[in-house]
């Protein structure tokens, strides 16, 4: 007789910078890379290093009590953390299926399943922390482009320019050395035949278009910052030969007046 379906909750979140997660150990743990284990009856979490944990079939009060305890694992907190959250039906009569906007449907949460489905979700949310990065990054852009273009004076503030290299530096460096989005998770090498719904996970929540507009973002900024930067060194060049012009004439103008007294 075929089990009566029900739903659950998974709920991604971006902690922080990073979550460390070195010397944790459970007799409970079903993955190393993430970590993953079980809580309660029901419930699985996954801690990913570069800042994401992702919850699954767990109560608000276990939620609250687990974020409790690794929050002192978390480099770099968030606030406010970045967070989806998905509905699953589960249907042992069904197949794996992920409608367009409606509930993720599967036969069951196996260990493996809920693995690739947290790696997607935690990549998803670290990927809206990083857009939302580098919108403030060209929010600071556009207005320094649109007075350039209106005065034709190069902005001076070489200082923020600067900053924003940073910044489009450090989203480029989690990118590509922390979440790695086009690496696919280690379950699929011992289960081949949950690679269609990695890949269905990955269609629906868009991973690889937008890691790529991202990179493209990233690309333009740097490009532009750099434009600037260069402009504003070549300036302050000229005020600088501007000036020893004008002390080589001021030299010469006091030398022949100290001729001209003699």
């Amino acid at each position: 007789m075929a089990q009566p379906s029900r739903r659950l909750t998974i709920r991604a979140l971006l902690l922080g910078e990073r979550l460390d997660v070195s010397g944790l150990e459970r007799s409970d743990a079903i993955s190393t890379t993430p970590f993953a284990f079980r809580v309660g009856e029901h419930g699985l979490v996954a801690l990913f290093r570069y800042g994401a944990a992702v919850l699954a079939g767990l109560s608000p009060v276990e939620e609250d009590d687990l974020l409790r305890k690794i929050s002192a694992r978390v480099s770099g907190p968030y606030k406010p953390m970045e967070d989806e959250i998905v509905t699953v039906l589960l249907d042992s009569s069904g197949d794996d299926q992920i409608p367009p906007g409606g509930p993720l449907q599967l036969k069951e949460l196996t260990p493996e399943r809920f693995l690739i489905i947290a790696d997607a979700l935690a990549k998803s949310v670290a990927l809206a922390h990083n857009e939302r990065q580098v919108g403030a990054v060209f929010d600071i852009i556009d207005p320094l482009a649109s007075s350039m273009a209106a005065s034709g004076k190069v902005p001076g503030n070489r200082k923020q320019l600067l900053k924003l290299v940073g910044e489009a530096l450090l989203v480029e460096h989690r990118m590509s050395g922390r979440v790695a989005v086009e690496d696919k998770p280690d379950v699929l090498w011992d289960r081949p035949e949950l690679e269609r719904l990695f890949g269905r996970l990955q269609d629906e929540y868009e991973l690889t278009e937008r890691a790529n507009a991202l990179s493209d973002k990233l690309s333009v900024i740097q490009t532009t910052t750099r434009a600037l930067t260069d402009l504003i060194d070549a300036q302050r060049s000229l005020r600088l030969e501007a000036i020893i012009v004008l002390l080589i004439v001021f030299e010469i103008v006091l030398t022949f007046i100290e001729w001209a007294l003699k």
